[in-house]
């Protein structure tokens, strides 16, 4: 049996990862093993909740306003402790947040293979977004097994001399969108139940990431309020993430607006069924940028660039920056203009068909001899 150990501790992972944790305890070679470092603790039980996913390990490290450095050092002390009872064959991480990098260096410590899902994303400005980018390349370079979700993903590894061990599998979170999204789905908040998503023009927003705090977050919400106030029809939806920094600006900018709803962050089927309802989405968001082109959404990337660039050149996303202008100017083009908004919302999906977790599980029983070959690769 070879035992590989999934480890996780943000939302945005959790979804990404609970289906392959799912796909890999269906391998009769594969024992499965799930540890969560709990970064981000309430969002993360929520999503191991509606994935009826119980972890073997939990560190439990998220404390109020952390810092990048305790939850390195956290991770790194209590993943010390989990592989010496646990013995993985494997170790997986994903994406780009502090617990990836940290469980790929307590790896690297043991030593313990590691396997990067979500591997090769690059801005190749490691300011921004901070920490992903140095936290991916990092990882890229600690890896030996690289689940590539793209053709651009891979071509990025190649340029940085990595050519072993890397599989082009597609993104598991078109995976995990195949059983959470639903026709007849009821949200919690009675609000998303009531809002008449025909009839008016309801727009999802997210904004949270580190290097838009300060003035191009303000910039931002300035052309979200600019919106609501120049189209009557405009619904605002924007689940606030918990950090205190984005709730405080959301409050000073946003509040007060009968068609500005600021609701509590939901959870991962409550996001999916939201994407799939409005009508397009606004986020500085990495997962949301894949998972609304799945749906027909097209989404406008409130970044200065974007790790995501096939979605742009597919035509399913567009870079916004952060100036208010140009927020404001694009939105409103896919709000007056539908021949705009029909040629983002018609095109192909870059991303993936669900059956990545299925390739990333073929992939591990190709590397460690349990299969003649490797799987095909995804081709969108």
């Amino acid at each position: 049996m070879i035992r590989v150990m999934s480890i996780f501790g943000t939302r945005p992972e959790a979804i990404k990862m609970a289906p392959l944790v799912k796909t890999l305890a269906g391998r009769e070679g594969i024992e499965s093993l799930c540890c969560v470092t709990a970064q981000h603790r309430q969002m993360l039980d929520s999503v191991l909740e509606i994935f009826q996913l119980t972890p073997d390990f939990d560190l439990n490290i998220m404390e109020p306003r952390q810092t990048l450095s305790t939850i390195t050092t956290k991770c790194l002390l209590g993943l010390e402790g989990v592989f010496a009872q646990a013995r993985p064959d494997l170790v997986l991480v994903h994406g780009d947040t502090s617990t990836t990098f940290s469980a790929a260096l307590a790896a690297l410590y043991g030593p313990i293979a590691v396997g990067h899902v979500e591997a090769g994303l690059r801005t190749y400005d490691k300011y921004s977004p901070f920490p992903e980018e140095m936290n991916r390349t990092l990882v890229g370079d600690l890896a030996d097994l690289h689940f590539c979700p793209t053709e651009s993903n891979r071509e990025n590894l190649r340029r940085e001399g990595i050519t072993r061990g890397v599989f082009l599998t597609g993104n598991t979170v078109i995976d995990a969108m195949s059983t959470t999204v639903r026709p007849d789905f009821r949200f919690s908040t009675k609000l998303l139940n009531e809002l008449d998503y025909t009839g008016r023009t309801v727009i999802l927003v997210t904004c949270h990431r580190r290097e838009n705090y300060g003035e191009p977050m303000a910039h931002i919400m300035k052309a979200l309020r600019r919106l609501a106030e120049t189209y009557p029809q405009v619904e605002l939806v924007y689940p606030v993430h918990l950090s205190p920094v984005v709730r405080e600006a959301a409050g000073k900018y946003l509040s007060g607006h009968d068609r500005i709803h600021l609701i509590d962050p939901v959870d991962v089927e409550e996001m999916h069924n939201l994407i799939a309802r409005c009508r397009f989405v606004m986020t500085d968001s990495g997962g949301l940028q894949e998972e609304a082109p799945a749906l027909g959404k097209p989404v406008l990337v409130m970044r200065r660039e974007t790790e995501r660039p096939e979605a742009v050149a597919a035509g399913t996303a567009q870079l916004a920056g952060t100036e208010e202008e140009r927020v404001f100017s694009l939105a409103a083009q896919l709000i007056e203009d539908k021949d705009a908004y029909d040629r983002m919302a018609r095109a192909v999906n870059p991303y993936g068909d669900g059956r990545a977790c299925e390739r990333i599980a073929d992939a591990i029983e190709y590397h460690f001899g349990l299969r003649s070959a490797p799987p095909a690769e995804f081709r969108p």
